[in-house]
């Protein structure tokens, strides 16, 4: 395109703004009013639901934010605070200690609707619990979601298949877990052995699962669940924890689940557990193994607790690794 057709070229838009301040002087110097514009509406006071929809191939990928949790330093394992204050000023991060979000991600494959997590419902307080409105937002309703594929059965992803009176939240939906993580939470000596506030997390699986017991399938891993859906195990955050190689023609996506909850450390401290993980010396070899593949591999990530929407690309960064969040897409 010419200078001359195109007005954002530098000779264009530094004339055509000399020529605008030009015009406000004389009308100033007529006397006339130079018209104001309208009061700003109010404001809001909170941002909108999160839904933002990308292509992977034929498939369409809906990031929905069900919330967020604030946790400290002391869930971090491994932490040290002076390596985490020089991550923070890196990462510019904004808060006191460190926001997760808690996203899941909607696959339309153009047959089915499959919800990959399903968020908290009630559960787990205020600033959680969105789900619904982001699937309006994306012009879903629950009862139109054919099948929820759960990575694994913590409280942020599997009990918000359940609303609050315990009736199903997907009336319609078969309930797809991890077989392994399913027997561990239905394992009475694991929950005998667990921590007082851990038990609660048995029973909100158990009652959960139970829920859907007639429209459930578990999976194991290394297995094609639905078409174009692989299940990779990553063990170690809880013994089932699965993540979900997603391929429609030539592209793919790795849903990698909860590899890393606090991307501001995690990543270049691939070391760092969280205090969520059952086996934190098992978390990090799987954490380091997927992350090592999808850096070779290229492919793009969407992640559990990524900055939403979680879609992006991770890069070795001597010892650790960067994350780059995807460009949007625009077609």
């Amino acid at each position: 395109m010419t200078e001359q057709t195109n007005f954002l070229s530098r000779r264009g838009f530094l004339s055509a703004g000399t020529t605008a301040v030009a015009g406000v002087s004389v009308l100033a110097a007529s006397g006339l009013s130079i018209p104001s514009a309208q009061a700003a509406a109010p404001l809001v006071g909170h941002p909108m639901a999160g839904a933002i929809r990308r292509k992977v191939g034929a498939f369409e990928i809906t990031a929905l934010l069900d919330g967020y949790l604030d946790i400290s330093g002391e869930m971090v394992i491994g932490y040290d605070e002076a390596a985490a204050a020089r991550l923070r000023q890196d990462n510019f991060v904004q808060v006191d200690g460190y926001r997760l979000p808690i996203n899941a991600f909607l696959l339309n494959t153009g047959d089915k609707l499959i919800l990959i997590d399903a968020g908290t419902s009630d559960k787990m307080g205020p600033t959680l619990g969105k789900l619904d409105q982001a699937l309006a937002a994306a012009g879903v309703t629950a009862s139109q979601i054919d099948a929820v594929l759960i990575t694994h059965m913590h409280p942020d992803h599997l009990f918000g298949v359940l609303r609050s009176d315990g009736s199903k939240a997907f009336p319609n939906a078969e309930l797809i877990l991890p077989e392994v993580d399913h027997a561990f939470w239905f394992d009475d000596a694991a929950m005998t052995a667990a921590p007082d506030a851990m038990r609660e997390f048995f029973q909100g699986a158990r009652q959960a699962a139970n829920a859907y017991q007639g429209s459930q399938t578990r999976f194991s891993s290394g297995k094609e669940i639905l078409p174009g859906i692989t299940s990779v195990a990553l063990p170690g955050h809880t013994p089932g924890h699965t993540g979900f190689r997603i391929e429609s023609g030539n592209e793919g996506l790795f849903m990698i689940a909860d590899s890393v909850h606090v991307s501001s450390l995690q990543f270049a401290k691939p070391d760092w557990g969280i205090a969520f993980d059952i086996d934190p010396a098992q978390a990090v070899i799987s954490r380091k193994k997927v992350l090592d593949q999808v850096a070779s591999d290229g492919l793009l990530v969407a992640g559990s607790h990524l900055p939403f929407p979680g879609f992006g690309h991770v890069a070795k960064a001597g010892d650790g690794y960067r994350f780059a969040p995807a460009d949007w897409q625009y077609d």
